[in-house]
């Protein structure tokens, strides 16, 4: 159906009222008004999934931090949830002495006493009751007449006064009141004021304190004419009530035409004392008035509305978080793009704008003069809200690319560094010129992930990284009481190289200098590091890391690094801050290395060959899938040294395989048998954690029945051990990964046990290494591996000792 040619054959404009020496046009904002958030009652009920008690409670300490004294927290006889939460708040006390929590109920006698039995105990509650006072409700949702809507409004402020007194001597809860002629601007104004003056009369004691004023609430609750229109009918209120010292006068807009900030300012200016809604504009349909909006129009007034948003990001965040809507990046003041000039005239007109002010300030400062605000399109300084100037304000000479920026931002999540900007901005701009065409975002994005090996294997480069293991080792240079971040870092890691697995090691002052170091010792690739910088993606369980680096030819110092014309960007996600760092530099090392060869695995090894620890590691990798620790490869490698003596140095790959498994049993009938494992269960020994190993074990060749407790399976384990043989064993590291994966997958385990005997006389270690579909299995079994090796060791020792 098309829209109208005459609208007024279907809609009637709004009746305006007859006030003709209305005072609100000439009157000007000086002070704040009292402010109320109905986020977590009028903003809770418009979700789609309401907030949980946990958000709530959130939501609620978010508030109390921004300065908020009255809180609407809930519509208690609605729900259990509503309920409990409310008597959460207070059991838990968690409501400060000066705040006053209010809450809401309809005028019905059992829904009044339920809402005050919910704030029974509390320090200061205000109890809001409403009843729909106009035609249009009165004649078709409850068919009343004025009289009944009145009768009622009245009754059960009667009822309020008498529980709520009732209360305040069983309980010293301090009541206040507060009554809402619902749908009051399609209210007769002469009955909105009749039937709040009946209220008033009912309630007995309105006074000029604080404490004892009535709140008389005006509820826009369908916008459905202008704001002049609304403060109209705001100051008629105010002209005709009595007792007006007596009366706070509240205002609850919403925002059906899109006025409700207009309405609310014109109705403060109509003589209103207060203000109800809900941070950045939450609610029914189109929204409650935005408190935040408010406040902040009001400061950049001069006015300190007493509300603090120093760090709105964090507001933002938990708002976002806790109704599961967005804040619109035009969202007035917390919008993400609020701040930002994409054209190009006027990202001039805000850096000139800076620098002027700074020059300005300058003088203001000299002469001891207020630095005032004044910049191009710029109503607020961003720092005060907490916010960077370069990280919401493009401000460059060249249109175009804080477009590209926010295009790669919201499509992908990555708020990519300036001068990362700038080079992609000519990555696109070439593209653009040789296809003679407009770039629409699928092509920037695809541009963007080809260029940086960024989004799965469709854009991998040469160099992947598969997994890593950072770890660190105190520096030999340093005393021994020097902090950990002094500690030196030890890359471990696997990456497909050109498709082939190769393990890598290096080391550096951190997890980025250590992967260079491994990367030039390994597949000779000789950078530097010259920017890194990183920010989170997403909220909660959900986030992930971004890390952006620059990487330059190798140079002597920070200033040959500096001064390098040729750079190299890369970009990696992971949800572990190190994993995206890492992924970060490959990325930009696959665009510096092009398609220039890089050293194959060759495998030589013995005492004079060059083949490293990590070569023989990724041979093993390879083949068996297994990725061994830094201690296991380098004690294999001098398996391998010695059995290359009879060989020359030389060992071919399948002997170093068969070697591998014949020194730990793996996948092959260990000789001996004398340590395997047959059964075991595992008990949770109460709240403390620890666990009880039952089970039968091969020992010394034996099948022996045993039982130990420790702090984890291995330690329970170890435990039932000691019990059965001579000496003791202990675990000195442990190590595990998964092979393969879905229904495939299995776990790889590496144990190594230290073991002393004769009192200390005799001490040996040894590695055992399992795998199994059950991870705890796979556990057990490298421990037994690893036992029945150091039984064979201690026995080859006792049997050289006896010849």
């Amino acid at each position: 159906m098309p829209m109208l040619a005459d609208p007024s054959q279907k809609y009637k404009p709004y009746t305006p009222l007859n006030l003709s020496d209305r005072q609100w046009p000439s009157a000007v904002a000086t002070k704040p008004p009292i402010w109320l958030s109905t986020d977590l009652r009028d903003g809770n009920q418009a979700l789609a999934n309401p907030m949980t008690i946990p958000q709530k409670t959130l939501f609620f300490q978010t508030l109390l931090k921004c300065g908020f004294k009255e809180i609407e927290i809930a519509y208690p006889a609605a729900s259990d949830t509503d309920f409990n939460f409310v008597r959460g708040l207070i059991e838990g006390g968690q409501v400060p002495d000066d705040v006053w929590i209010q809450v809401l109920t309809p005028a019905r006698e059992d829904l009044i006493r339920r809402t005050i039995d919910s704030v029974a105990g509390s320090k200061r509650a205000i109890i809001h009751m409403y009843n729909a006072t106009s035609c249009l409700f009165r004649e078709v949702v409850f068919r009343n007449n004025k009289e009944e809507t009145l009768a009622l409004a009245v009754k059960h402020t009667e009822i309020i006064r008498k529980l709520t007194d009732e209360c305040t001597q069983k309980h010293g809860t301090i009541f206040r009141y507060e009554y809402s002629p619902e749908t009051f601007t399609q209210t007769e104004p002469e009955f909105a004021v009749e039937i709040c003056e009946a209220v008033k009369k009912a309630w007995g004691r309105a006074g000029t304190a604080f404490e004892d004023r009535i709140i008389f609430n005006l509820p826009a609750t369908v916008e459905i004419g202008p704001p002049n229109h609304y403060a109209d009918q705001v100051e008629y209120f105010c002209r005709h009530i009595s007792e007006r010292e007596n009366i706070y006068v509240s205002l609850h807009p919403h925002n059906d035409r899109g006025q409700g900030i207009a309405a609310a300012e014109l109705a403060m200016l109509a003589g209103a004392d207060r203000v109800e809604g809900c941070l950045f504009g939450n609610g029914e349909r189109t929204g409650n008035v935005d408190l935040v909006n408010l406040a902040l129009n009001q400061y950049t007034q001069g006015i300190n509305p007493g509300l603090d948003f120093s760090d709105i990001q964090t507001v933002i965040d938990v708002v976002t978080q806790c109704n599961d809507l967005p804040v619109h990046p035009r969202h007035p003041y917390a919008g993400e793009l609020v701040f930002t000039a994409f054209s190009g005239s006027h990202q001039d007109a805000v850096k000139k704008g800076f620098e002027h002010q700074r020059a300005r300030w300058a003088e203001a400062e000299r002469k001891g003069e207020p630095t005032i605000w004044h910049m191009p399109y710029l109503p607020i300084d961003p720092a005060d809200l907490g916010c960077n100037y370069e990280a919401v304000i493009r401000v460059n000479a060249q249109s175009g690319k804080g477009g590209i920026a926010y295009l790669v931002q919201q499509h992908l999540g990555l708020d990519m560094p300036r001068k990362m900007q700038i080079t992609f901005y000519s990555v696109v701009q070439e593209i653009a010129d040789r296809e003679a065409r407009e770039m629409t975002v699928e092509d920037i994005t695809t541009a963007f992930r080809k260029t940086y090996h960024y989004g799965g294997s469709t854009y991998e480069g040469r160099l992947v990284l598969k997994s890593f293991r950072i770890s660190a080792e105190s520096s030999p240079d340093l005393p021994s009481g020097d902090e950990a971040a002094d500690e030196r870092r030890q890359f471990d890691g696997t990456v497909s190289v050109d498709g082939v697995l190769r393990v890598i090691r290096g080391d550096g002052n951190g997890p980025l200098s250590a992967l260079l170091d491994a990367l030039r010792t390994h597949l000779e690739i000789d950078l530097s590091l010259r920017e890194y910088s990183e920010h989170a993606i997403g909220q909660g369980q959900d986030t992930k890391a971004a890390s952006y680096v620059e990487l330059v030819p190798l140079a002597r110092d920070v200033k040959e690094i500096r001064k390098s014309t040729e750079s190299w960007w890369g970009v990696g996600v992971d949800p572990d801050i190190a994993g995206s760092g890492l992924r970060a530099l490959l990325s930009a090392v696959n665009s510096a290395i092009g398609d220039r060869p890089l050293p194959e695995l060759k495998l030589s090894v013995g005492y004079s060959a060059k083949t490293s620890q990590a070569d023989i590691a990724s041979v093993i990798l390879n083949e068996l899938s297994l990725e061994l620790p830094r201690r296991l490869q380098a004690s294999f490698f001098e398996v391998v040294q010695r059995a290359a003596r009879e060989t020359g140095g030389q060992m071919s790959y399948s002997d170093l395989i068969q070697l591998f498994k014949e020194t730990y049993a793996f996948d092959i009938p260990d000789k001996d048998g004398r340590f395997a494992l047959q059964s075991f269960n595992m008990e949770n020994l109460g709240e403390s954690g620890r666990k009880e190993l039952t089970g039968e074990f091969i020992i010394n060749a034996k099948l022996t029945k045993v039982a130990g407790q420790g702090n984890g399976l291995l330690t329970a384990a170890i435990a039932a051990l000691n019990e059965h043989i001579d000496g003791q064993l202990s675990i000195r590291e442990y190590a595990e990964h998964s092979i393969g994966e879905g229904s495939d997958v299995k776990a790889a385990s590496y144990v190594e046990l230290a073991y002393e005997v004769d009192g200390g006389a005799i001490k040996l270690n040894a590695w055992g290494i399992a795998k199994d579909t059950d991870i705890t299995a796979s556990g057990l079994k490298a421990l037994l591996n690893a036992s029945s090796r150091v039984d064979h060791l201690h026995r080859e020792l006792t049997q050289s000792k006896n010849q």
